[in-house]
């Protein structure tokens, strides 16, 4: 579909859905005549007394505030502050400390007439937020969920040099574009494989609060195109064997196989490589040719470097000309390694989660003529090519539940496939993939 076309389509599709919605609320607006006041006389009721009116304000926590000098200030004496701090860690599941007020975040108060603060409430996080009230001679506290408005999206486009543009142009964020390319990380390399024409398409939550954008919910189902190779990942969840009554949730193919695979194809998300796996390379210090077996990707220094597979730390430390460099053993019997960091996150001993772990900061430790990682995978404790081997799914879906997956994909197709469907129906074209 034409640039032009697309845009016309997108436009008539959104005046239908907003003009369903406006008959939608129309009707609910509706209402009968309002009965005739003789219709309606019955015995007065004597009012209930008004609620008290209650002036709010808000202050930004300053860096090294603290939460006991901004209440004194608000005329909390200090044996009020200590029960407040107390009764709030014992009445709030999971505890909240305000011995450690973020600053930054914003807290509201509620003062009566007379001056004095009736409910204090904190930002939490992105999900809620904490409310104190009086409640006689101490306080009442409860965790409040904000009352979110889930909206499905649909949001596709067109890689003329990065995921990241590609996504903001389109009126969305950058951390959309991330969390959609973690999503194929396992399956993609966004440096080396990426190709101007490439493409993508997805149904992602958007979460409003009254009315307004607060951020994104998860992906529901989504596709890229890459040099004319689909991938696709659909959400789904199931029954956690090893948590009863639990879920857990993966991204799996419409074949039911993993996304995940035993390794990410890269351990830094957008980096050149400036040297491949070689049998044979010269050396840029030594002036010899010898084997080179690793990637090497450039990058400034202080570039968080993520573990590409789940795993165990076997080293963490200095290691000659590798520097400092981080070692880890995972599943049928593949090492990563990880040279020259300039910091190291990880020790001896701790588990990585591929993807999601930060191993380290990219660095120039050891023999290196410049900012670089050197990253490396043995098999079976011989080196292989990083960017060449194939790797396999992690665990597909059970067998049980690949009928009730079936039928979410075919619902997860007609939502990736809605705005084209529309497209045709209008007869808008030329409408194709």
């Amino acid at each position: 579909m034409t640039v032009s076309s697309r845009a016309r389509a997108a436009a008539l599709a959104a005046v239908a859905v907003l003009s369903l919605a406006a008959i939608f609320v129309f009707l609910r607006g509706r209402r009968e005549p309002a009965p005739r006041a003789e219709e309606t006389e019955a015995p007065r009721i004597a009012e209930a007394p008004a609620e008290p009116v209650l002036k709010t304000d808000e202050a930004v926590i300053e860096k090294g505030q603290s939460l006991a000098r901004i209440l004194s200030r608000r005329g909390f004496a200090n044996q009020e502050i200590d029960r407040l701090r107390t009764q709030v860690k014992a009445q709030v599941k999971p505890p909240v400390d305000l011995g450690k007020i973020v600053a930054g975040r914003t807290l509201r108060f509620r003062t009566d007439a007379a001056g004095v603060v009736q409910v204090i409430e904190y930002l939490l996080d992105a999900d809620g937020f904490l409310r104190i009230s009086r409640d006689g001679p101490g306080f009442r506290a409860e965790r409040i969920a904000y009352a979110f408005e889930t909206r499905l999206a649909h949001i596709s486009g067109t890689i003329e040099d990065n995921p990241i543009n590609a996504i903001t142009d389109g009126g969305e964020t950058a951390e959309l574009a991330i969390t959609m390319t973690d999503l194929f990380a396992w399956d993609i390399d966004f440096y080396t494989e990426l190709r101007r024409g490439d493409s993508f398409r997805m149904v992602v939550e958007k979460r409003y609060l009254d009315g307004k954008f607060a951020d994104y919910g998860n992906i529901i189902a989504a596709e890229f195109v890459c040099q004319g190779k689909r991938f696709e990942a659909f959400r789904y969840e199931i029954p956690d064997a090893s948590k009863p009554g639990a879920l857990k949730t993966d991204y799996y193919d419409r074949a039911g196989r993993s996304v995940r695979k035993e390794f990410l194809r890269s351990p830094l998300p957008y980096a050149r490589i400036t040297s491949r796996f070689s049998y044979s390379r010269l050396h840029p210090i030594a002036k010899v040719y010898r084997a080179h077996y690793g990637v090497d990707y450039g990058a400034p220094v202080g570039t968080p470097v993520q573990a590409t597979g789940d795993g165990v730390v076997l080293d963490a430390g200095r290691n000659g000309g590798a520097g400092n460099m981080v070692r880890i053993r995972h599943q049928n019997n593949y090492e990563t390694m990880y040279l020259h960091l300039s910091r190291i996150y990880v020790k001896r001993g701790d588990r990585v989660t591929g993807g999601k772990t930060i191993v380290g900061l990219v660095g120039s430790t050891g023999e290196s003529t410049g900012p670089h990682l050197d990253y490396r995978i043995k098999q079976g404790g011989s080196y292989v090519n990083p960017l060449a081997w194939k790797f396999q799914p992690q665990s597909p879906l059970p067998a049980q539940y690949k009928e009730g997956f079936g039928a979410k994909v075919s619902a997860y197709d007609f939502l990736l496939d809605a705005p084209l469907w529309i497209a045709r129906r209008l007869s808008i074209g030329p409408a194709r993939d």
